[in-house]
């Protein structure tokens, strides 16, 4: 097992007549980078840029920089399908793509046509955040790999650690973004019940950013007597719905997996206090290891990792292992020998270990639930608040078996 810390030192593959000769490896970052979704593929887009910069410092692969190329795909699934085609016509090999399973779901089965259509020319599409279930369930193919969590995951050690904190409460109200994502957020906070004990009171499923203010879900909220609001609502539809509660004063506890998005602290102001999350990082949690991964971000970022950050640069570490195992073929990335590697990457995170599971290209990661409060050692967005670690998670301890609908298929199997 590598740790995280030290794969950039063995990223390089060092081939000197080689290098002379090969192009540099090409990978694509097919992200959200204007309109309202914007602030999440920006945030995608900063920890992509980390990971590229630690294997380049290392010495590249087949010791040329890597060259990261970007794409808006300006929050639709057409707008990232013709930026596929755009990226795939430059020479990416690798395209990193993580708002909106939506988009996710476009470019994973652009890359599986392409594929199949133009075999020795194949691309592989790493899912940084796109975290529907059937992504790796009906929909998985050998050139995808989720390098994120997925609704069942984050729900379960929510409710764990939720419950353990005697924070749950007996009712429970489930408001979730009407598409696969949400769908599979609200199916998982119905499947926790029994383990949380807990009844869902009310379920609401709405437009994914189309909500302009949403004062009116918050009276049923209130209305329906719930204790406990569980979402899955990212972007604009979270930091809409926590400044709609803060303007409501609405009593009831969220439980989310995405409000260390920057903006949802200051939209929720004191009325955050109690609120949890399930993420893949919190620096408090994570001792020395996690103190020098926030400076290192830092240095060469020039902020803290937040929200997405931390998640897609450990899952992106999986590549730079996946690389060092790769020899070039030809003088160029063999991009199925790479997803093979991937299938076994393996690395340690100041969170604990994390690997991808060969099965359905899902990977397994450790899991931290924070709650926010002013005793939070680090604080946030310039606010006397931060996130304070709850209950650290293990991969196997929240894992979630394999979905039977995923069939996979390898090249030459």
């Amino acid at each position: 097992m590598i740790p995280f810390r030290s794969l950039a030192l063995g990223a390089a593959l060092a081939c000197t007549q080689a290098a002379a000769q090969a192009a540099p490896l090409k990978i694509g970052l097919l992200e959200t980078l204007s309109g309202p979704q914007a602030s999440t593929g920006q945030t995608f887009r900063a920890a992509v840029r980390y990971a590229i910069d630690q294997i380049n410092a290392a010495g590249g692969y087949q010791g040329q920089p890597v060259q990261l190329l970007e794409y808006d795909n300006q929050g639709g699934p057409a707008g990232a399908s013709d930026k596929l085609k755009a990226a795939i016509a430059d020479g990416v090999q690798i395209v990193i793509q993580g708002a909106s399973s939506a988009i996710g779901g476009q470019i994973t089965e652009d890359v599986r046509k392409h594929n199949l259509r133009s075999p020795g020319r194949e691309v592989v599409y790493l899912n940084v955040g796109a975290e529907a279930l059937e992504l790796t369930g009906e929909k998985c193919h050998f050139h995808h790999f989720r390098l994120a969590g997925n609704a069942q995951v984050r729900t379960k050690a929510l409710v764990l650690a939720m419950k353990q904190a005697q924070a749950l409460g007996g009712k429970v109200y489930a408001i979730n973004q009407n598409y696969s994502w949400g769908q599979d957020m609200e199916k998982a906070i119905v499947d926790q019940a029994a383990t949380g004990g807990y009844q869902v009171v009310e379920k609401a499923l709405h437009d994914t950013n189309k909500i302009q203010d949403f004062a009116p879900y918050v009276s049923k909220i209130s209305a329906s007597g719930a204790e406990t609001v569980l979402t899955g609502n990212w972007s604009n539809d979270l930091l809409l719905l926590m400044k709609a509660a803060r303007a409501s004063g609405l009593k009831a506890r969220f439980g989310t997996v995405y409000l260390d998005q920057p903006g949802n602290l200051t939209n929720a102001g004191e009325t955050a206090i109690g609120h949890f999350v399930a993420h893949a990082f919190n620096a408090e949690a994570g001792g020395a290891e996690a103190a020098r991964f926030v400076a290192d971000y830092r240095a060469r970022s020039g902020h803290d990792p937040v929200f997405v950050e931390p998640q897609t640069a450990f899952g992106l570490a999986l590549m730079a292992d996946a690389l060092k195992r790769t020899p070039p073929a030809g003088g160029s990335l063999d991009v199925n020998a790479f997803a093979r590697a991937l299938e076994t990457a393996r690395v340690k995170t100041p969170m604990g270990e994390m690997s991808m599971r060969a099965a359905d290209h899902q990977l397994l990661l450790p899991l931290v639930v924070s709650v926010v409060t002013r005793d939070a050692r680090f604080k946030s967005e310039g606010t006397d608040m931060g996130f304070k670690p709850v209950r650290t998670f293990s991969a196997e301890e929240v894992a979630s078996p394999a979905q039977a609908s995923c069939r996979m298929q390898r090249p030459g199997g």
